[in-house]
Parts: structure tokens; C-alpha cells; sequence
């Protein structure tokens, strides 16, 4: 591993500080996807900032009825914790669904929104990568991507995003609180994570040295029937080859509510907002999921290998939404 500074920060602005004047530094959290980076020689930070002890740890009601989570509660306890679990339910169930017991221990809410794809192509400095190397090509293109992307992708990148959390907080209408030189901002969850595009080396819309300071949970769906679904090659300490987090609101039988996000699929969590709008107003019926599912999957370009996760998430999601809201019952 190179060589690099530690600082340990003690205040939001002093992160930010001392982050600006340490080129090339990197924010330290829970460590879980950073470490392993630099060990393979991916992330070669000068300077670490080590955040983990940032005043941001707890999850808090607010007056309006929302809930905000600092970015620095673990994994686990925002998992277990007894607003998170009653009100959203498809938070906890996604966070328990991630990596291991061990590493939800020691994982932020700040961290997991910005762990870094699974792409073996990337963590692989002897393989082309554009998301690595600019400018050095996909080696996953034509080599092995059968877990890779069948949305939004490019000529350029084919990789996935590997949080469940951020697909959850996607269907939640969640908002991600941000810090840096111009002071605070909130971004939509779901805008938070980009697309490849030309510039499959930047994942997220986050500014140079903008810290992750806190998510916020909107009121609406809080309480609403919700569920997430995750298909992986094992049971359990495997990334999603397809996700489905559904929030679901069915009043006088027709469907008022619908916040939908797939995992698994793309770059970033894909809201299915073609499918949303094909929900609202709509009976619940198992031939009115289809159809929603349908239009938003019509989006998908599978590459040789993966067109499997196509059928894999018509199936996973039609299943979610009769558990939600079962066809009849209305």
C-alpha cells in the first residue's frame, strides 16, 4: 500500500478544511470499500480525513415528520433502529441485505453511498478500465459481464452500482445532505448516483470535496407498505445481480402512491419512473404490474451475457408488488 497522511477531523467544517488543503485527500469513514481499494492499489490517497468521529451519528425525528440519519450511523444500527424498522421497513430490509454482520458494523450511511462498483475489471490495475483510467477502454465490454449493466449504460462503462441502501432510499424520495466550499446542499437520492456517460469515472453528482453529511427521509411514504427484493447467486455476503425496492400506497382500490427503484441494473439505483406513472391510478391487478414493469424494462439493452436480468427483475418486481398490494384484495 503507498504510503499516505491521516488527519482526524473533529468538526464538519474542519473535515472540509483540512480536505482543501490536502490535494489528492480522501475522506475516511468505516473504511470497508476504501481500504480494500488501496490495498489493491486502485485509491492512492495522499491524505486520508478521517470522519468516522464527526458528530453525525445519530438518526433523529424532525418537526415536519421526517427523519433525518446522520452519515456516520453504522449500517446495523440504522437497520435495527425502531423508526427506520415501522416507518421504513424497505430501508432496514435492504441494509440487511448487504455484505456481512461483520461489515454493516464498522459501515456508514456516508461510506455505503459511496462505495465504488464491484467491477472486477476495475479493481484490476492490470485490466482496462475507463472508470480507473480514463481513456484506457472497457474490458468487461467484450470480456466477462454477465453482472453487469442492462440500463443507462455506455460505450464506455458497463458497470453497476452495488448499494442496496441507495436503492431503497430511491424509492423512499430520499434526499442526500451535502457539505463543502459553498456550504450546504441536499441532493434527490435518486439523482445522486450518475449515469457512465463520457465520464463513467465519476460516479455521483458530489462536488470536489463535498462531504456526505446526513440522509433525510421524507414523511409521504413513511408507513406505507414497502419490501425489498434481492436475487444474488448465494444467500447471503453477495452483491444483487438484480434488486427491487417498492413503496406502495392503495387507497379506494387504485393505487396512489408508487415510489419503485432497481438494483443491480445500472451505474446508479434506477427509479422506474415509467413504471410509477403507469401504477398511479390503476387497480392493482397482476396484469397492471406487468404492464408497469414492462414499460420500464422496454428501456434495457442487454449485453451477450446478461439479458437473463431482464426476466429476473420482471419477476422479482411483479412478486414485490403482489406481496404489496394482493391482486383481489382491494
Amino acid at each position: 500500500m503507498k504510503p499516505f497522511a491521516y488527519a482526524r477531523a473533529a468538526t464538519v467544517e474542519e473535515a472540509a478544511e483540512l480536505y482543501a488543503a490536502h490535494p489528492g485527500a480522501r475522506y475516511l469513514g468505516g473504511g470497508t470499500n476504501l481500504m480494500d481499494l488501496m490495498k489493491l492499489g486502485v485509491e492512492e490517497p495522499a491524505t486520508l480525513v478521517d470522519v468516522g468521529r464527526l458528530p453525525l451519528d445519530t438518526v433523529d425525528e424532525l418537526p415536519d415528520g421526517s427523519v433525518r440519519i446522520g452519515a456516520t450511523v453504522r449500517n446495523s444500527d440504522l437497520a435495527a433502529h425502531p423508526t427506520v424498522r415501522d416507518r421504513y421497513p424497505v430501508l432496514s430490509q435492504a441494509l440487511l441485505s448487504g455484505a456481512s454482520g461483520q461489515l454493516r458494523n464498522a459501515a456508514t450511511t456516508g461510506g455505503n453511498l459511496l462505495q465504488r462498483t464491484r467491477c472486477p475489471y476495475f479493481q484490476d490495475t492490470g485490466k482496462p478500465c475507463n472508470k480507473r483510467a480514463p481513456g484506457s477502454g472497457c474490458g468487461a465490454r467484450d470480456g466477462v459481464h454477465r453482472d453487469h449493466a442492462v440500463l443507462g449504460h455506455s460505450p464506455g462503462c458497463i458497470a453497476t452500482n452495488p448499494s442496496d441502501m441507495a436503492v431503497a432510499l430511491a424509492a423512499l424520495d430520499a434526499g442526500v445532505e451535502l457539505f463543502g466550499a459553498d456550504g450546504p446542499r441536499t441532493v434527490p437520492a435518486a439523482e445522486f448516483h450518475r449515469l457512465p456517460g463520457d465520464r463513467p469515472e465519476q460516479d455521483t453528482e458530489i462536488r470536489p470535496g463535498e462531504l456526505v453529511t446526513g440522509v433525510i427521509l421524507p414523511s409521504a411514504p413513511a408507513g406505507l407498505p414497502s419490501l425489498y427484493r434481492k436475487a444474488r447467486d448465494r444467500a447471503s455476503y453477495a452483491f444483487a445481480l438484480a434488486s427491487v425496492a417498492v413503496v406502495l400506497g392503495v387507497e379506494d382500490g387504485v393505487v396512489r402512491h408508487a415510489g419503485v427503484a432497481f438494483g443491480g441494473l445500472a451505474h446508479r439505483p434506477w427509479r422506474a419512473r415509467h413504471a410509477e406513472q403507469a401504477l398511479l391510478g390503476a387497480a392493482p391487478t397482476t396484469a397492471a404490474f406487468e404492464r408497469a414493469v414492462d414499460l420500464e424494462l422496454a428501456a434495457a439493452e442487454p449485453l451477450r451475457d446478461n439479458a437473463y436480468k431482464v426476466r429476473l427483475t420482471r419477476g422479482l418486481a411483479v412478486d414485490v408488488l403482489e406481496r404489496l398490494a394482493p391482486p383481489g384484495r382491494s
